[in-house]
C-alpha cells in the first residue's frame, strides 16, 4: 500500500481546518456596510490579499489588520471599504497563513503503520475526538506497513509545520528516528515502543491481556493452544503478546506453539490440523489465539475452508473486537482493545508536552476486557 498523508475532518459541516485558526470577518455592528466599489470585479481565479488591497483602495496591511480583528484601529470609513471589499470578492484568508502568524498551526501529525488496520482506524477515531476538542486538527499519514518510511512521514508532516507527532511505527528505523529528534517537536508513541526515543508510550497491556486470553481457555479445559501472529519483526506489542502467551502456557503445563503467519494460507492450514489431530488425540478440541483483527480474518478464511465451526472443532480468542466478530459463527471471544481512550490519552500526553511539561516519559498501560462469546466455549469433545 502506498503511503499518504490526508486530513482528518472534524465532525459535522464544514471545512477540514483547525477551527482554533478559522478566520471569521468581523461583524463590526458600528460601521456602515457600503456597496462594492462600482469598479470591483470578481478575478477568475481565487482572490487574494493583493486583490483585495487593490478593490478597497488600501495596503495588504490594512486588510491584514482587518482579519487580525483589529478593525478597530481603522477608521469606519476604511474598514467598510474592506468589509465591502471582501464580500465581493468572496474572499477568505488562508488559515494555515494566519495560524503561522500567530506562531500556532494547530496541526498535530499521526503517523499510522497501517490505516487499513481496524486497531488504527479506532486509534485514529479517539485521537482525532481529543484534537478535536482541544481546537486542533490532525493530518495522517499512512505508512502502508512499509517499513523505512516513518522518515519522509516525519518530514513530510513536519512540512506542514506540525506542533508535534503521535507515531504509530511499523519498525525500527533510527534515522526516522534521529529526524524526528532534529525537528525538535514533541512526540507521543502509541502501541508501538523504540527505546532509543525519549518519548511518552501509551499502549494496551499486552502482557496482561495475553494472560487474560489463554487463561480463559485454560479453564475451559483447552490444552492444546496455537498463538497465530503476524511477523514479530521489531513490532513490541507483538513481542510483547507472544512472550506473554508462551511464559503461561509453559507455567500452566499445556502445549503451546507460536506461529507467525505472513498470508501463507497451506502453511497455516497445516497447522492447524497439527494442532487438532494433536487436540483430539487427548479428547480435546484444539484452541487458537490471533494477536490482531487482520491475523483473525486469516484464521477465518482458513477454518471457512476446512469446514470446521467455530466453539465445537476449533476454540478461538482474536485480539481487536470488531464489529463482526460477534457475526460469525456462534460468535467470536475477543480482547478489545481501548482504542478510543489510547488515541485521548496520547492526544492528553502531546497537549501536556506542548504546553510546557517537562517531566521524565511516562509509560501508559490501558488494560484490555474480554469480550466473551461462543467461540470459547468447553474444550471438552462430546
Amino acid at each position: 500500500m502506498k503511503s499518504s498523508i490526508v486530513a482528518a475532518r472534524p465532525s459535522g459541516p464544514g471545512p477540514a481546518l483547525p477551527f482554533a485558526a478559522m478566520p471569521t470577518v468581523p461583524a463590526a455592528p458600528t460601521v456602515p456596510v457600503l456597496p462594492a466599489p462600482p469598479f470591483l470585479h470578481t478575478p477568475s481565479g481565487r482572490a487574494t490579499i493583493a486583490d483585495v488591497a487593490r478593490a478597497a483602495g488600501v495596503s495588504k496591511a490594512t486588510v491584514s489588520r482587518y482579519f487580525n480583528h483589529r478593525e478597530t484601529l481603522l477608521t469606519p470609513d476604511i474598514a467598510a471599504r474592506v468589509q465591502a471589499a471582501v464580500a465581493a470578492l468572496a474572499y477568505s484568508p488562508s488559515p494555515m497563513a494566519q495560524a503561522l502568524k500567530r506562531g500556532r498551526s494547530r496541526l498535530i501529525g499521526l503517523v499510522v503503520a497501517d490505516v487499513t488496520n481496524p486497531f488504527s482506524v479506532a486509534v485514529l477515531r479517539g485521537a482525532e475526538k481529543a484534537c478535536q476538542e482541544a481546537g486542533y486538527l490532525v493530518m495522517l499519514f499512512n505508512l502502508g506497513n512499509e517499513s523505512g518510511r516513518e522518515r519522509q512521514a516525519i518530514e513530510a508532516l513536519a512540512s506542514y509545520q506540525v506542533e508535534g507527532f503521535i507515531l504509530n511505527r511499523v519498525g525500527d528505523d533510527a534515522a526516522a528516528m534521529a529526524e524526528a529528534a532534529r525537528k525538535a517537536r514533541p512526540m507521543v508513541l502509541v502501541d508501538r515502543r523504540n527505546d532509543s526515543l525519549a518519548a511518552d508510550f501509551v499502549s494496551l497491556d499486552n502482557t496482561a491481556a495475553a494472560h487474560t486470553a489463554l487463561q480463559h481457555l485454560v479453564d475451559a479445559g483447552f490444552r492444546h493452544v496455537l498463538f497465530v501472529t503476524e511477523p514479530l519483526e521489531d513490532v513490541s506489542s507483538r513481542h510483547e503478546r507472544a512472550l506473554a502467551f508462551q511464559a503461561l502456557a509453559t507455567s500452566a503445563g499445556i502445549h503451546g506453539e507460536v506461529l507467525e503467519h505472513e498470508g501463507d494460507d497451506p502453511a497455516l492450514r497445516a497447522a492447524l490440523r497439527r494442532l487438532r489431530d494433536a487436540a483430539n488425540a487427548d479428547g480435546l478440541q484444539p484452541g487458537v489465539i490471533t494477536g490482531n483483527a487482520v491475523t483473525t480474518l486469516r484464521v477465518a478464511t482458513v477454518v471457512a475452508g476446512l469446514g470446521w465451526q467455530w466453539g465445537r472443532d476449533l476454540g478461538f480468542i482474536g485480539f481487536d473486537d470488531t464489529d463482526w466478530a460477534p457475526l460469525i459463527g456462534p460468535g467470536l471471544t475477543t480482547v478489545a482493545q481501548p482504542t478510543d481512550a489510547l488515541g485521548k490519552a496520547a492526544v492528553e500526553c502531546l497537549l501536556q508536552r506542548l504546553n510546557g511539561a517537562t517531566h521524565a516519559p511516562r509509560e501508559i498501560l490501558l488494560p484490555g476486557r474480554l469480550m466473551v462469546r461462543g467461540s470459547s466455549r468447553s474444550a471438552l469433545l462430546s
